[in-house]
């Protein structure tokens, strides 16, 4: 079972990936959290095997927890919204194993963990600052995932996938 710590300061947003990632047979939303000195105390307390986190949240932001997290095992997904310059960078040096957008379907951000708990590294294509990448070998690890990275649409598909699952109506 692959146990994860899920950091989001949006509620609903938080909610719907802890309900979404817990449908999963091999995976378990083992805590929450609303910011990042909350996602850094869980995780060093619960030892999870990923933690997702949200790039900007109150107190320490994600890559700042996943900088402070660098060396500690459990394995670092960052989800954003918009790429900004230097945040590609950041997230190499923090060791972050992948750094996707929120927009993605579900299917994808479940099928990247269990990718990234094999070794993988996952980007998505357009978060990445071409003018940070300073090495060649930082193509080979990025190239092979950038090829299998082709479908993007909005976090609705978050809550419309609960809804679904869920039997409700989704109007």
């Amino acid at each position: 079972m692959i146990q994860i710590v899920i950091a989001e300061d949006q509620e609903m947003l938080l909610g719907a990936m802890g309900s979404l990632l817990n449908l999963e047979e091999d995976m378990e939303v083992v805590g929450q959290a609303s910011n990042g000195e909350e996602a850094l105390a869980l995780v060093r307390r619960l030892q999870p095997d990923v933690c997702i986190m949200d790039i900007e949240m109150p107190e320490m932001s994600g890559l700042e927890a996943a900088e402070a997290l660098r060396s500690f095992g459990s394995k670092i997904i960052i989800l954003t919204t918009f790429a900004r310059t230097g945040n590609y960078r950041r997230a190499l040096q923090a060791d972050v194993r992948g750094y996707l957008l929120k927009d993605s379907p579900s299917e994808e951000l479940a099928r990247s963990i269990r990718s990234i708990i094999k070794g993988d590294r996952i980007y998505s294509q357009e978060l990445i600052d071409e003018n940070s990448i300073e090495h060649e070998q930082d193509m080979e690890v990025i190239q092979p995932r950038l090829e299998q990275q082709t479908k993007i649409t909005t976090v609705r598909n978050y809550l419309t996938n609960i809804l679904d699952k869920m039997k409700l109506p989704t109007g």
